[in-house]
C-alpha cells in the first residue's frame, strides 16, 4: 500500500509538471492517516525518488532501448523510477527480487497490458548488471 501511495505522489508530481520537494511532500502526507506505520516507508519512496531523480532518469534511459523518458506514460515512468531507486540507492531494504514483483503489479494494476512486461525486461536487465 505504501509503494501504492508513492506511486500516485509521483504520477501527481510528473503529470503537474512540478518536481518541488516540498510539492510533493504535501501531496504524499494525504496518505499518512491512510497508512499509519507505513506511511515512513511511502515517504522514503517519494523523497528518495525525487533527490535522485536525474541520476534514476540517466538509469532508466541507458536501460530503456528504443524508448526516451519523455515518451513512457507516465504511470511506468513513476513506476521505473521508484524501483529504480529502492533498487540502486536503497538495496540493503528490501530484496531486488521484491522490488521487481512490486513493479510488475503495480504496473499490471495501474497501467497497460504490456506495461508490465516492458517493466520487467527493464529492470531485469538493470538488476543483472548491477549486481
Amino acid at each position: 500500500m505504501a509503494r501504492e501511495c508513492a506511486l500516485q505522489s509521483l504520477y501527481y508530481a510528473d503529470s503537474a509538471k512540478d518536481s518541488q520537494q516540498n510539492t510533493i511532500a504535501q501531496y504524499a502526507a494525504g496518505f499518512k492517516k491512510e497508512l499509519g506505520d507505513c506511511f515512513p516507508f511511502c515517504e522514503e519512496l517519494v523523497n528518495g525518488t525525487t533527490e535522485h531523480l536525474k541520476e534514476i532518469d540517466k538509469i532508466v534511459s541507458a536501460y530503456a532501448k528504443n524508448w526516451t523518458i519523455s515518451r513512457m506514460s507516465a504511470v511506468d515512468r513513476s513506476i521505473l523510477r521508484m524501483a529504480t531507486y529502492e533498487m540502486v540507492f536503497s538495496p540493503q531494504k528490501t530484496p531486488v527480487p521484491a522490488i521487481i514483483d512490486e513493479a510488475i503489479e503495480l504496473a499490471k494494476k495501474y497501467s497497460t497490458e504490456n506495461s508490465s512486461k516492458f517493466i520487467n525486461g527493464l529492470l531485469d536487465q538493470l538488476k543483472k548488471e548491477r549486481k
